[in-house]
């Protein structure tokens, strides 16, 4: 009997808030609640942005990267580098500086007409005999050429039948 009315107490006790009258506001009031517990999921779910902006990259779809054709300006200098322009010199006198007096030049002089110089390293076989030509008054047959070991370049100026390399020699001075 107490034991039961105890029973029947805890029984109405747990059973009276949903036996209750329905008050006036408690819908609007339920509606809040549910609004203000949706509002705070939401927020606990919104990620916070990055200080660094992640960017996508750009979808591709050919294999090749072609270059994007740019304006290429020609160089436009307010003053010359340079004081003048260096002139080139391409006269005999630049070609031909100056004659061999070695044993095996001597030897090439006398046995088979034929001039040996030293000349500059940039010059070829026609300016060579041009410049011969121009300095000695002689016509030359063939040039043969070949570079040193210290640099220089040595040319073999084999002259024509008409001109004797002794006597040519003998003139410019080298015997």
């Amino acid at each position: 009997s107490k034991a039961t009315v105890s029973v029947l107490n805890c029984i109405s006790a747990f059973l009276a808030p949903l036996t209750m009258p329905a008050a006036k506001n408690t819908g609007k009031a339920t509606a809040n609640k549910v609004k203000a517990s949706s509002t705070k999921k939401v927020k606990k779910n919104v990620v916070k942005a990055k200080a660094v902006a992640v960017h996508k990259r750009k979808e591709r779809f050919i294999v090749q990267f072609h270059r994007p054709y740019t304006l290429r300006t020609k160089p436009d200098p307010k003053c010359p580098h340079r004081a003048h322009p260096a002139v080139k010199k391409n006269d005999a006198y630049s070609v031909i500086k100056y004659p061999l007096t070695t044993e095996s030049a001597m030897k090439k002089i006398e046995d088979t007409d034929t001039l040996v110089f030293i000349v500059d390293t940039r010059a070829n076989k026609i300016q060579i005999k041009d410049a011969v030509k121009k300095l000695y008054d002689l016509k030359a047959v063939k040039v043969n050429t070949l570079i040193r070991p210290d640099g220089k370049k040595k040319a073999m100026v084999r002259l024509d039948a008409s001109h004797d390399a002794l006597d040519v020699a003998n003139k410019i001075g080298i015997l």
